[in-house]
């Protein structure tokens, strides 16, 4: 069956989270190269990333520092600067050759508007939050199934991590695509797990090649 729709993961998959890490790090007054060096062992370790405010700082509640940080002014966004270079001409390459492009990844109901008012050329863009569901629950892709109108086998998913995005996409069904960056695709390359993927890619510019091959 032929992948007519193409879905992608969000935070290190088109966007580069520096950013927002580093106003975390910023906002936590701890040293960036130490929160980056902390991330880098939860993503060792396989435990879920916001573990990371716990280890630099042990007993740190996330949750009511989000919120002070909301009361300061602080609001979730997205800018044109935070994607990698490869991830608008990707999603506009895509669509020109007749490709459905959905975008749905872990990420706050915010990150929605976000995208919209960057102009990322997409079909759909959806959320976790807004679905009430989070990877690599079944549930999500069953949503991603829904939303995009076609069968899992048409769908193809691109994601950055291997416990998320690769194996739970191949286990709904659907075309898994690993891209080695970020944190995550980096140290997750190394999983022996990486093997199931339908295709792995160091930069999105090698995606269309990549369905096209795996569709003859």
């Amino acid at each position: 069956m032929p992948i007519t729709t193409v879905v992608f993961d969000v935070g290190e998959t088109l966007v580069d989270e520096t950013r927002h890490w580093s106003d975390w790090a910023d906002w936590m007054g701890v040293p960036t190269f130490t929160f980056f060096a902390a991330m880098g062992v939860i993503v060792e370790r396989r435990l879920p990333h916001r573990r990371v405010f716990d280890l630099v700082r042990p007993g740190y509640d996330h949750e009511a520092e989000s919120r002070k940080r909301q009361a300061a002014g602080w609001a979730y966004s997205l800018e044109r600067g935070d994607f990698y270079s490869d991830a608008f001409p990707c999603l506009a390459d895509l669509r020109s050759c007749g490709y459905r492009v959905g975008i749905s990844g872990n990420q706050p109901e915010a990150a929605e508007a976000s995208l919209r008012e960057v102009g990322i050329p997409a079909d759909f863009i959806a959320s976790s939050t807004s679905w009430g569901v989070e990877k690599p629950s079944p549930a999500f892709f069953d949503r991603v199934v829904e939303v995009a109108g076609c069968p899992a086998a048409e769908i193809a998913y691109v994601g950055d991590r291997l416990d998320n995005d690769v194996l739970p996409a191949k286990a709904a069904g659907m075309t898994a695509i690993f891209i080695r960056r970020g944190p995550w695709g980096v140290v997750h390359a190394g999983w022996p797990e990486a093997a199931q993927a339908d295709a792995r890619l160091e930069s999105l510019r090698e995606l269309r090649s990549a369905i096209e091959h795996i569709e003859i």
